[in-house]
Protein backbone atom coordinates (compact mmCIF):
# COMPACT_ATOMS: atom_id res chain seq x y z
CA UNK A 1 0.00 0.00 0.00
CA UNK A 2 1.50 3.40 -0.71
CA UNK A 3 1.99 6.37 1.47
CA UNK A 4 -0.98 8.22 3.09
CA UNK A 5 -1.44 11.32 1.29
CA UNK A 6 -1.10 13.56 4.79
CA UNK A 7 2.69 11.92 5.01
CA UNK A 8 3.65 13.91 1.56
CA UNK A 9 3.40 17.43 2.94
CA UNK A 10 6.55 18.26 4.88
CA UNK A 11 6.36 21.98 4.48
CA UNK A 12 3.29 24.08 4.30
CA UNK A 13 1.63 24.89 1.20
CA UNK A 14 0.97 28.42 1.89
CA UNK A 15 4.51 29.67 3.03
CA UNK A 16 6.92 26.76 2.73
CA UNK A 17 7.71 26.08 6.17
CA UNK A 18 9.24 22.85 7.31
CA UNK A 19 6.67 20.39 9.37
CA UNK A 20 7.94 19.12 12.29
CA UNK A 21 5.56 15.95 12.14
CA UNK A 22 4.59 15.15 8.76
CA UNK A 23 1.50 12.60 8.50
CA UNK A 24 -0.52 14.78 11.43
CA UNK A 25 -3.68 15.03 11.18
CA UNK A 26 -4.89 18.35 10.63
CA UNK A 27 -1.85 19.65 9.24
CA UNK A 28 -1.15 22.78 10.48
CA UNK A 29 1.48 25.56 10.36
CA UNK A 30 3.22 26.73 13.09
CA UNK A 31 4.41 29.90 10.83
CA UNK A 32 1.07 30.80 9.25
CA UNK A 33 -1.47 29.20 10.68
CA UNK A 34 -2.55 27.39 7.63
CA UNK A 35 -4.27 24.25 8.24
CA UNK A 36 -5.33 21.32 5.79
CA UNK A 37 -7.60 18.41 7.13
CA UNK A 38 -7.38 15.75 4.64
CA UNK A 39 -11.06 15.14 4.43
CA UNK A 40 -12.35 12.32 2.07
CA UNK A 41 -13.06 13.12 -1.55
CA UNK A 42 -16.37 11.85 -2.92
CA UNK A 43 -16.69 9.16 -5.77
CA UNK A 44 -19.73 7.36 -6.64
CA UNK A 45 -20.37 3.79 -7.86
CA UNK A 46 -23.40 2.84 -9.97
CA UNK A 47 -25.35 -0.42 -9.52
CA UNK A 48 -26.51 -0.60 -13.07
CA UNK A 49 -29.25 -3.20 -13.08
CA UNK A 50 -31.12 -4.29 -16.55
CA UNK A 51 -34.89 -5.15 -17.49
CA UNK A 52 -33.37 -9.09 -16.71
CA UNK A 53 -32.53 -7.63 -12.93
CA UNK A 54 -28.57 -8.14 -14.35
CA UNK A 55 -25.84 -6.31 -12.85
CA UNK A 56 -23.25 -4.46 -15.15
CA UNK A 57 -19.75 -4.74 -14.31
CA UNK A 58 -16.87 -3.45 -15.71
CA UNK A 59 -13.48 -4.07 -16.32
CA UNK A 60 -10.46 -1.48 -15.42
CA UNK A 61 -8.09 -1.09 -18.31
CA UNK A 62 -5.39 1.23 -15.85
CA UNK A 63 -4.40 1.40 -12.60
CA UNK A 64 -5.38 1.44 -9.87
CA UNK A 65 -6.44 -1.91 -10.06
CA UNK A 66 -6.02 -2.59 -13.92
CA UNK A 67 -7.29 -5.87 -15.14
CA UNK A 68 -10.30 -6.15 -12.44
CA UNK A 69 -13.48 -5.86 -12.15
CA UNK A 70 -15.64 -2.87 -10.38
CA UNK A 71 -19.08 -0.64 -10.75
CA UNK A 72 -18.67 2.26 -13.43
CA UNK A 73 -18.20 5.40 -11.53
CA UNK A 74 -15.31 7.79 -10.60
CA UNK A 75 -14.83 11.04 -8.50
CA UNK A 76 -16.91 13.85 -7.55
CA UNK A 77 -15.76 16.98 -9.54
CA UNK A 78 -16.09 21.00 -7.87
CA UNK A 79 -19.38 22.39 -8.23
CA UNK A 80 -21.49 18.86 -9.08
CA UNK A 81 -23.73 17.26 -7.38
CA UNK A 82 -23.23 13.49 -6.36
CA UNK A 83 -25.74 12.80 -8.75
CA UNK A 84 -25.11 14.80 -11.54
CA UNK A 85 -21.26 13.11 -11.40
CA UNK A 86 -22.79 10.24 -11.27
CA UNK A 87 -25.04 10.32 -14.33
CA UNK A 88 -21.75 11.85 -15.95
CA UNK A 89 -19.50 9.29 -14.86
CA UNK A 90 -21.82 6.52 -16.20
CA UNK A 91 -21.89 8.09 -19.57
CA UNK A 92 -18.49 8.64 -19.82
CA UNK A 93 -17.32 5.52 -19.34
CA UNK A 94 -20.62 3.50 -20.97
CA UNK A 95 -22.31 6.16 -23.15
CA UNK A 96 -25.64 4.75 -20.67
CA UNK A 97 -28.02 7.80 -20.07
CA UNK A 98 -29.22 6.37 -16.42
CA UNK A 99 -33.21 7.32 -15.73
CA UNK A 100 -33.46 6.31 -12.34
CA UNK A 101 -31.17 7.14 -9.43
CA UNK A 102 -31.31 6.12 -5.81
CA UNK A 103 -28.79 5.92 -3.27
CA UNK A 104 -28.40 2.37 -2.24
CA UNK A 105 -25.15 2.86 0.35
CA UNK A 106 -22.27 4.53 1.26
CA UNK A 107 -18.46 3.11 2.28
CA UNK A 108 -15.16 4.48 2.86
CA UNK A 109 -12.17 3.52 0.84
CA UNK A 110 -8.36 4.50 0.16
CA UNK A 111 -7.39 5.26 -3.59
CA UNK A 112 -4.05 4.37 -4.04
CA UNK A 113 -2.69 6.26 -7.03
CA UNK A 114 1.48 6.54 -7.70
CA UNK A 115 2.15 5.40 -4.30
CA UNK A 116 -0.12 8.17 -2.59
CA UNK A 117 -3.58 6.83 -0.55
CA UNK A 118 -6.19 9.60 -0.46
CA UNK A 119 -9.35 9.12 1.84
CA UNK A 120 -12.76 8.44 -0.16
CA UNK A 121 -16.26 8.01 1.09
CA UNK A 122 -17.76 6.18 -1.86
CA UNK A 123 -21.78 6.56 -2.47
CA UNK A 124 -23.40 3.68 -4.17
CA UNK A 125 -26.39 3.85 -6.39
CA UNK A 126 -28.77 1.69 -8.13
CA UNK A 127 -29.48 2.51 -11.53
CA UNK A 128 -31.75 1.76 -14.14
CA UNK A 129 -31.16 3.17 -18.12
CA UNK A 130 -32.72 4.01 -20.97
CA UNK A 131 -33.04 0.14 -23.05
CA UNK A 132 -32.34 1.55 -26.33
CA UNK A 133 -28.68 2.89 -25.45
CA UNK A 134 -26.00 0.41 -26.24
CA UNK A 135 -22.74 0.22 -24.20
CA UNK A 136 -19.59 1.63 -25.32
CA UNK A 137 -16.83 1.70 -23.02
CA UNK A 138 -14.16 4.06 -22.48
CA UNK A 139 -11.37 2.22 -23.70
CA UNK A 140 -8.46 4.53 -21.95
CA UNK A 141 -10.74 3.19 -19.02
CA UNK A 142 -12.61 0.17 -19.39
CA UNK A 143 -11.89 -2.74 -21.72
CA UNK A 144 -14.75 -5.56 -21.14
CA UNK A 145 -17.77 -5.54 -19.56
CA UNK A 146 -20.49 -8.16 -17.80
CA UNK A 147 -24.06 -8.58 -17.29
CA UNK A 148 -24.17 -10.77 -14.48
CA UNK A 149 -27.15 -12.62 -12.54
CA UNK A 150 -24.89 -13.20 -9.98
CA UNK A 151 -21.79 -11.67 -8.88
CA UNK A 152 -20.38 -13.73 -6.99
CA UNK A 153 -17.47 -15.57 -8.88
CA UNK A 154 -16.04 -11.77 -9.69
CA UNK A 155 -15.77 -10.96 -5.97
CA UNK A 156 -12.53 -11.75 -5.83
CA UNK A 157 -11.45 -9.69 -8.59
CA UNK A 158 -12.93 -6.31 -7.47
CA UNK A 159 -10.31 -3.30 -7.96
CA UNK A 160 -11.68 -1.76 -5.10
CA UNK A 161 -13.09 -3.27 -1.54
CA UNK A 162 -16.11 -0.75 -1.36
CA UNK A 163 -17.27 -2.28 -4.96
CA UNK A 164 -17.21 -5.49 -3.10
CA UNK A 165 -19.20 -4.36 -0.23
CA UNK A 166 -21.76 -3.01 -2.29
CA UNK A 167 -22.23 -5.89 -4.44
CA UNK A 168 -22.19 -8.24 -1.48
CA UNK A 169 -25.02 -5.96 -0.24
CA UNK A 170 -27.15 -5.35 -3.19
CA UNK A 171 -27.08 -9.77 -3.58
CA UNK A 172 -28.70 -10.05 -0.35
Amino acid sequence: MGTPIERAFRHCPNCGTEHPDPGEIPFRCSNCDFAMFFGPVAAVGALVVDSEGRLLLVRRSRDPGKGKWGLPGGFVDRNETIEDALIREVFEETKLRLTDVKLFMTYPNRYDYNGFVSAVIDLFYTCRFDDRDDIKLQQSELDRFAWVESAEMYLNEMAFASNRRAIEAWMR
